[in-house]
């Protein structure tokens, strides 16, 4: 029986680079984590388990094997090293973009959403983020450190500017945190309630889409480094998702699944299929 090469890709991601209209990569790095780390294990995990889901979506009618999709494996990240980190990412993000495809980012933790941010907005100077999280990450430091998965979205805010950030499902943070969201981003506390607005106001405009996954209940997501009770629902995250194909995203992430915190699994079955269900929305 002749042998074939053995290629490690998320389900139904096998496309050619050249053909692809999505290229997705893992950026396996947890560095600055402050409670539990081990997200940095996220796109491996993902890969391995998405073989127990398939790749029709039965929610969008849709199928990833329908799609052009390139997975191009996890970038090396220097973990000594925050910045050079990120500017790999960056690095990476960028051709992507230029290439004019959309990069799909597995994390990691939060911050690694920053690189691949600053690749958008070079491409896209009137790009605007869409977030979903429990957590503000509008810090603008933490322990003294500037660079950290708890200050993300404030070093995000510092690229787009006001009125370009909308925030969906937070409850957690400082009360600077919530006082600087109300002067300067777009804030739905607790729910996904105003998505509907916002995605009327966003039109089509350019857009960045980050989930942290963490914005599901703990209950059904335990496997993430943070948990915060009262999260939404996985339905209400799926549903959100989907609203969202309408909008001209130009690159999106998926990030801080800690796969070893959930010995089930369930929370990486969770991870793979809300990731199947993102680049169904986002593909175009």
């Amino acid at each position: 029986m002749p042998m074939n090469k053995n290629i490690h890709t998320f389900i139904g991601c096998d496309a050619a680079y050249d053909e692809s209209g999505i290229v997705l990569f893992g950026a396996p790095f947890d560095g600055t984590t402050s409670y539990r780390p081990g997200t940095r294990f996220a796109s491996a995990a993902m890969r391995n388990e998405s073989v127990g889901i398939e790749t029709y979506s039965p929610y969008q009618d849709r199928d990833l094997c329908d799609c052009a999709i390139f997975d191009g494996g996890d970038l090396e990240l220097v973990f000594g090293n925050t910045e050079k980190t990120l500017a790999t990412i960056e690095a990476c993000a960028q051709t992507v973009l230029d290439d004019g495809k959309i990069p799909c980012m597995i994390g990691g933790e939060h911050l690694v959403t920053l690189g691949a941010l600053r690749a958008a907005v070079k491409a896209h100077p009137d790009l605007h983020i869409l977030h979903f999280d429990a957590h503000a990450d509008l810090r603008d430091d933490y322990l003294g450190e500037p660079l950290s998965h708890a200050t993300v979205l404030r070093r995000a805010w510092e690229l787009v500017g006001d009125g370009k950030i909308y925030q969906f499902g937070i409850r957690s943070g400082e009360r600077a945190e919530f006082e600087f969201a109300k002067a300067h981003t777009f804030m739905s506390k607790f729910s996904l309630s105003g998505l509907d607005q916002a995605i009327e106001q966003l039109g089509d405009k350019p857009v960045y889409l980050t989930i942290d996954l963490d914005v599901l209940d703990s209950a059904v997501f335990p496997g993430t480094g943070t948990p915060e009770a009262g999260g939404v629902s996985f339905q209400a995250l799926i549903d959100a998702v989907i609203k969202l194909s309408g909008l001209n995203i130009v690159a999106c992430d998926v990030n801080e699944l800690s796969p070893m915190l959930d010995a089930s699994g369930a929370s990486t079955a969770a991870a793979c299929k809300l990731l199947r269900e993102v680049l169904l929305s986002v593909y175009r």
